[in-house]
């Protein structure tokens, strides 16, 4: 491969101008590397603009390695501790971004996420760096030296040759930031997977996480009347649970505590739903028995449940009239329901409406502290189209700020 003398040299391309490129660039720029970052998109930072609704949950103060999912999960530790939450809030203070913190270390924009979208570009221009949308690439090849190619060689720096449908580029450090396979109309694609694959980089299968659940037949047609309806819950799968909203919805469940468990849930296995986790309903159930006997069940269990949820509760377990004509059998049952209710989800609703994609590139391939392939000298992979996934709240993007921040300080 010869290349000609027009051909444009980079100390590093970066390609996609989500949130980890686009802090990458503004790090790696800041070092006084000559930057170009590069994104298919005309509008940039897509995904950041339409999280949290539209207000961006930027980062989390909670963030710390057991909040993320990895074939290795000693793998963040070294990134995150070298580039923190605070070290973002700074950052977003610098900018004068009024932010403001929801449940559980949440941070979000008070006004809109198209805030962290200017303030990371702004971080890019001032720094130095070049960034160019709507710039595709079509191949990425090994760059050719002298010894090699004879005269007509390469810059002896450069690494990678870059080609785009808009002319050929050299850099002596390529960062894949292309993030993974979520939400596909917004531009997500394999491309960062490819890139891998052609280096022979292991990929952990791929699958859609913080999704909504789905479900068939009667469970479905249940979930569809009561879409809409939602309530506090713990939701356990395999050991791990979680407390936070549920909303049922026309395709099955959702909420956060659903989004947060889909990432651990495998197809087959069940979950089970506790929909009022401050109460022991069988004891709820047996004093209201005690002290109005005459109430009808579901009217009681209305009490602690939306009335349309209650309702069908009492469907399910064929409860029906007065306490004082239930034996306790069926309280049991009934409590049974709303405490340890155990589902079998059919499926996902896939990467259409996942918020970021499990597996990706395999951590054991890359440098912990420099996000460097370890056997492809000069290539870099950050963010989602790694093997690391956070919990929903704000994680993953303060993986993108921390990876992004780390492979800026090693190109």
């Amino acid at each position: 491969m010869n290349k000609s003398d027009t051909t444009p040299f980079y100390d590093v391309i970066i390609i996609g101008a989500g949130a980890a490129g686009m802090m990458c660039a503004a790090t790696a720029a800041a070092r006084g590397r000559k930057t170009m970052l590069l994104d298919h998109a005309k509008r940039l930072g897509e995904k950041i603009r339409i999280s949290g609704g539209g207000r961006c949950n930027f980062t989390n103060i909670y963030a710390d390695a057991d909040t993320f999912l990895s074939g290795n999960p000693h793998f963040c530790k070294s990134a995150l501790s070298r580039y923190t939450q605070y070290d973002f809030l700074a950052l977003v203070e610098k900018h004068g971004i009024a932010y403001h913190e929801k449940t559980l270390g949440q941070q979000f924009c008070d006004d809109k996420s198209q805030q962290i979208i200017d303030m990371l570009l702004s971080e890019c221009r001032d720094a130095g760096a070049t960034v160019r949308g709507e710039v595709r690439v079509s191949g990425i090849e090994v760059a050719c030296h002298e010894d090699a190619c004879g005269a007509d060689a390469a810059d002896p720096s450069a690494q990678y040759l870059v080609r785009t449908e808009q002319g050929d580029m050299q850099c002596a450090s390529l960062v894949i930031a292309t993030g993974g396979l979520s939400i596909p109309k917004i531009g997500a694609t394999k491309f960062g997977y490819d890139v891998a694959r052609q280096f022979g980089l292991n990929v952990i299968p791929t699958r859609a996480a913080l999704v909504p659940l789905t479900f068939q037949n009667e469970l479905l047609a249940r979930c569809k009347a009561l879409s809409g309806v939602s309530v506090d819950a713990v939701v356990s799968c395999g050991g791990t649970s979680f407390r936070e909203g549920l909303l049922f919805t026309h395709r099955g469940l959702s909420g956060p505590s659903i989004l947060q468990i889909s990432s651990y849930w495998q197809e087959g296995e069940e979950i089970c739903v506790n929909l009022a986790p401050d109460h022991d309903v069988f004891a709820v159930l047996k004093a209201h028995k005690q002290e109005s006997p005459k109430q009808d069940i579901q009217t009681a269990l209305a009490d602690i449940l939306p009335k349309r949820l209650a309702q069908m509760i009492c469907e399910m377990s064929g409860a029906a009239g007065r306490l004082a004509d239930l034996p306790d059998a069926t309280l049991t049952a009934t409590a049974d329901m709303v405490n340890t209710w155990m589902i079998k989800p059919s499926g996902t609703e896939g990467y259409r409406t996942a918020e970021v994609t499990l597996g990706g590139v395999d951590t054991n391939e890359l440098s912990s502290k420099t996000m460097e392939a370890k056997k492809q000298s000069g290539l870099y992979f950050i963010g989602e189209v790694v093997d690391v996934t956070g919990h929903l709240g704000g994680f993953n993007f303060q993986w993108a700020w921390s990876s992004g921040y780390a492979a800026g300080q090693a190109v």
